[in-house]
């Protein structure tokens, strides 16, 4: 009886969870579209102005859009380098007890809340960009490149370090067995064999980044400007929806614009979400 009530409940909760993501895209796209009736979805996407409340009001999320995939992509600069280092050491070179110790160590950074690390950067490293490179302020697009790369290692370094040591060890004897060196079979035959794994991190980190709220709100700067530099204030997609949600009248044009910035978004992260399923189904394959 117990097994029959546990096999008839499961599939209530997968048709809950359905319903909870069917309900949240369907408030988006109620919420999100009227916006398109006040400004074209063309000057809505590539205009260069966001000013909300002024009168008449500018919808222009381009320096949004631009400020998250600046801010994403130094990001995983900084963060790729350290968590395939990482993945290998741990994978690869590591002893047993040290990897015993160092695994737990950085899955602990996940979960550090986000707004610790904001308030890292705030206090820490935006005052000493500041005096290093002598800007106006440390809240910069840097800044938050920075935090967001510490806060995405442990997701890819987790996962690469998972796909690395899910190579069979024929790969490596294999190896050894034609003359290779340690560092020439991690470089040439175990990595490349799993790079489809690796590949998947990365673009899970990427998501992580490009998701991220109250670090880049406390740390990016805010200032809603097309980035030229590494050294400029920015304002994400995350954090203008922040920030701004709380004072947007209900209705209002500028309450719509806000959920047609979570509608883009959600098809951001849809598109990675579908990318990582495909080269997981490769890798399968």
């Amino acid at each position: 009886m117990k097994k029959n009530f546990i096999e008839k409940l499961l599939p209530i909760f997968a048709s809950l969870s359905c319903l909870f993501l069917f309900g949240i895209i369907l408030t988006l796209f109620i919420e999100g579209l009227p916006i398109f009736k006040t400004v074209g979805f063309f000057e809505f996407i590539f205009s260069k102005s966001w000013h909300p409340t002024y009168e008449p009001p500018e919808f222009g999320i381009l320096p949004l859009i631009l400020s998250s995939l600046w801010v994403t992509v130094f990001a995983l600069v900084i963060a790729i380098p350290l968590s395939l280092g990482s993945a290998i050491y741990i994978s690869e070179l590591a002893s047993p007890r040290m990897k015993e110790i160092l695994k737990p160590i950085i899955e602990l950074l996940a979960g550090i809340p986000s707004v610790v690390y904001g308030f890292f950067g705030m206090v820490f490293l935006a005052p000493l960009v500041q005096k290093i490179f002598n800007l106006p302020t440390g809240l910069t697009c840097f800044t938050a490149s920075v935090i967001l790369g510490i806060m995405v290692v442990p997701t890819i370094t987790s996962l690469a370090e998972d796909a690395i040591s899910a190579i069979s060890k024929d790969t490596r004897e294999a190896s050894f067995a034609l003359g290779a060196t340690k560092w020439e079979t991690i470089t040439r035959a175990v990595v490349p064999a799993a790079s489809s794994g690796i590949v998947t991190a990365i673009i899970l980190g990427m998501g992580r980044a490009a998701g991220e709220t109250m670090t880049v709100l406390m740390v990016a700067g805010g200032a809603t400007m097309i980035p030229k530099s590494l050294f400029q204030p920015v304002r994400p997609m995350t954090a203008t929806i922040a920030a701004e949600m709380g004072e947007a009248p209900m209705g209002s044009a500028h309450y719509h614009a806000l959920f047609a910035i979570a509608l883009v978004l959600f098809f951001l992260t849809l598109i990675l979400n579908l990318l990582v399923d495909w080269l997981s189904s490769r890798r399968k394959r």
